[in-house]
């Protein structure tokens, strides 16, 4: 008996040794651990990328002749520079680094929702689609996972994205936005790496006109309302006050500007835990009262119900607007220069968000959460790699990636000067007379977004305008962040009933806003208007979002 029993371990040991072996002989082909093999989100290919232990670090570039695909827009700052991703010196330097080769395919600009539906509907699916699945996927990511098009990525995180691992774990309240309710990752994020970088935009005014009028930057509802009339009594100016209305009315003022003075936004909020909907609150009707004698006044546009770009930036240049809403960037540095054209002293600043009591602070204005779901990739269900596909998108999380993501190439778009990435002339005072957001978006993605974690320092030299670095500071003095929701996600479920709620609903308000404002109705309307968003099911719409709260908090 004994002879047996050990005959029969042995047999077991050599078994078990052979196992062992042959496991370790096709993981070693495969590029992978046993546990990334046997997970489900890495079952439609083996990666062949250099990834040691799990949690180690990859070395770059990877040594593979394996091609992926990569479906995404072409930012709008390069529309009419360059036709395609393989044109932009950034792309191909990215596959460069990483030792990957990419093969890029891009939708027709401004129409990604429809190239991406026309896409899935194929079934022909790229490795790697950029694309928002959190506000602009229909039933949101994991509808997109259920429904087999994206993969969850949690265990190919876990195995060869060593730098976002990290960076979320160093990060638990990042790694509570990036994921579902489920817990599930399910793409690549933008990260915005400094509370700098997360406002940008708010009320700008001209001061030299202030200053010719002997008038403070004006802080108050009531000192606005002095500032407008004085500038189109004093000054001339036949739209005092305008801002962009597409693609909705009064589109840029609705992150808190004048309307934030009464206590309300345009969406939804949270006040003493509970969630509100700024239209339907008094202080909407106070606001608009407040906009429909300045309507009336002729202290707003005139055409303001239809203002795009456009026609803002040709107020500005002509003289005819001296306060808008904007940003930093595509605000104070796209006017400044068209003011300076008829008015060489011209200075525009940023003011304060309004209150309507001296020394208050603004409750609400602009504030980005850190990660922003613009510019977030996942990697496709059909993807013939997803290692190597997670392996390239990890770059972005790691020092290397941060700095080439933000900076470029050193001694082309940057040179370190005294320990600080210094961008060149190639991008501040490019030779074939780009601006800088242009030139920018040839050689780094810290201009916009993408897979990284974005850098402080990019937008220190982006401002270049002292006007530009203040501002920010001007902008970021309000309480938002006591009252704004994080990114929220319905179920699968509510999201179809949720969508066709306030479908209705910001219809409804809009129609409401250009009505009130533009005179044709009474302010005294807004109670019958209130009452119509309930029939509409206003009070549904925010119970789905006070149970996608409840879940955020406990995820």
């Amino acid at each position: 008996m004994k002879r047996l029993l050990m005959a029969a371990l042995a047999i077991l040991m050599v078994g078990t040794l052979l196992i062992a072996c042959s496991s370790k002989d096709n993981n070693a082909n495969q590029g992978e651990s046993p546990a990334a093999a046997n997970s489900p989100s890495a079952t439609t290919g083996a990666s062949e990328g250099q990834q040691g232990e799990e949690g180690g670090t990859a070395t770059y570039p990877l040594q593979t002749d394996k091609t992926l695909s990569y479906w995404g827009e072409l930012t709008g700052n390069l529309v009419g520079v360059k036709a395609t991703h393989d044109e932009v010196p950034f792309f191909q330097e990215w596959q460069k680094v990483t030792g990957i080769k990419l093969n890029f395919i891009a939708p027709p600009a401004g129409q990604a929702k429809e190239a991406l539906n026309i896409l899935l509907a194929s079934g022909d699916l790229p490795d790697m689609i950029e694309y928002n699945f959190l506000s602009d996927f229909p039933g949101g990511p994991e509808k997109a996972i259920a429904d087999g098009y994206i993969l969850k990525l949690n265990d190919l995180i876990d195995q060869y994205a060593p730098n976002l691992k990290k960076f979320l774990q160093d990060n638990p309240d990042i790694d509570k936005m990036v994921k579902t309710d489920n817990g599930s990752y399910y793409a690549f994020p933008f990260i915005r790496g400094d509370e700098y970088l997360r406002v940008f935009q708010g009320p700008i005014i001209r001061k030299d006109w202030l200053d010719e009028l002997g008038l403070p930057v004006p802080e108050t509802i009531d000192e606005w309302t002095a500032v407008l009339r004085a500038f189109k009594e004093k000054k001339g100016a036949s739209a005092p006050f305008t801002v962009n209305s597409k693609p909705r009315f009064f589109n840029d003022s609705y992150n808190g500007a004048f309307l934030g003075a009464f206590g309300v936004n345009r969406g939804f909020y949270q006040e003493n835990g509970v969630i509100k909907y700024g239209p339907a609150e008094s202080g909407f009707k106070d606001y608009l009262a407040l906009f429909q004698q300045w309507y009336k006044e002729g202290l707003l546009d005139k055409n303001i119900a239809t203002a795009d770009a456009k026609s803002i930036d040709s107020n500005w240049a002509s003289g005819q607007t001296g306060a808008s809403v904007g940003n930093a960037g595509g605000g104070i540095g796209r006017w400044q220069p068209l003011v300076e054209q008829n008015s060489p002293n011209a200075v525009l600043v940023a003011a304060p968000y309004p209150v309507l009591n001296k020394g208050d602070k603004p409750k609400f204005g602009q504030k980005d959460n850190a990660y922003s779901s613009g510019g977030i990739v996942a990697v496709t269900a059909a993807a013939k790699d997803p290692g190597l596909a997670v392996q390239l998108l990890d770059y972005g999380y790691g020092e290397e990636g941060r700095m080439f993501f933000n900076f470029g190439t050193e001694g082309v778009s940057y040179n370190m000067v005294d320990g600080y990435p210094t961008y060149t002339d190639l991008l501040m005072k490019n030779p074939d007379k780009l601006a800088p957001a242009q030139a920018m978006s040839m050689y780094i993605r810290g201009s916009y977004n993408g897979p990284f974690i974005q850098d402080k320092r990019y937008a220190e030299q982006f401002f270049a305008l002292q006007t530009q670095r203040d501002a920010i500071d001007v902008w970021k003095n309000t309480d938002v962040s006591n009252y704004a929701l994080p990114s929220l996600t319905p179920t699968p479920e509510e999201s179809s009933e949720y969508a066709t709620i306030m479908n209705d609903i910001n219809t409804l308000v809009d129609e409401m806003t250009l009505k009130i404002v533009l005179g044709t109705e009474s302010v005294d309307k807004f109670d019958g208007y209130v009452e119509k968003m309930k029939s509409l099911k206003l009070d549904r719409a925010i119970e789905i979002q006070t149970a996608a709260w409840e879940r955020y908090e406990n995820r």
